[in-house]
């Protein structure tokens, strides 16, 4: 089964977020928009259990924290995904950290960059065209996270939640 850990931001920011995300992500039906924590991962049922103890625990000791994100960004070369950039505040990157510590992350491929996807899967020409297109478009969004969330994978592809846990409740 898989499982992945992730915020998901408020529905105004997700409106936002799938204004894009309909038109070039193709897979707007499968997860709404968030920011990954820790990326998807192979575990049993029985691990799950585990992983939310430890998950738990890490959330009793942080506080809700600022999200913030001002403007479109690109993972072009490395690949073509177009998203939200989030501010990569102290408080971000150490619940990101605390979670990958302690549920075992092998190196990961890529560092952390917090974001929000927006489009994926894009053709060089169309990643050119809408990525032009958009970078230069200004956001203005801040907002307080206060949870964060083990989803799981059903069999169509879909991810939905396994549980939630909120900061600051120990």
């Amino acid at each position: 089964m898989k499982f992945g850990v992730v915020i998901f931001p408020s529905k105004k920011l997700q409106d936002i977020v799938n204004s894009y995300r309909k038109r070039y992500d193709p897979h707007y039906a499968l997860i709404p928009p968030h920011l990954t924590l820790k990326s998807a991962f192979e575990a049993t049922e029985e691990d799950a259990k585990q992983f939310a103890d430890q998950l738990r625990i890490i959330a009793g000791k942080k506080s809700p924290f600022s999200l913030k994100t001002t403007k479109i960004s690109s993972f072009k070369p490395a690949n073509n995904v177009i998203y939200f950039k989030v501010d990569p505040t102290d408080e971000l990157t150490s619940l990101h950290s605390d979670i990958n510590r302690e549920l075992n992350e092998q190196n990961s491929e890529y560092a952390f960059v917090p974001h929000i996807t927006i489009g994926q899967k894009l053709s060089n020409d169309e990643h050119s065209d809408v990525y032009g297109s958009l970078r230069m478009t200004k956001i203005d969004h801040e907002e307080t996270i206060d949870r964060f969330h083990l989803l799981y994978q059903l069999e169509n592809g879909s991810w939905t939640v396994y549980e939630t846990f909120r900061l600051g409740k120990e």
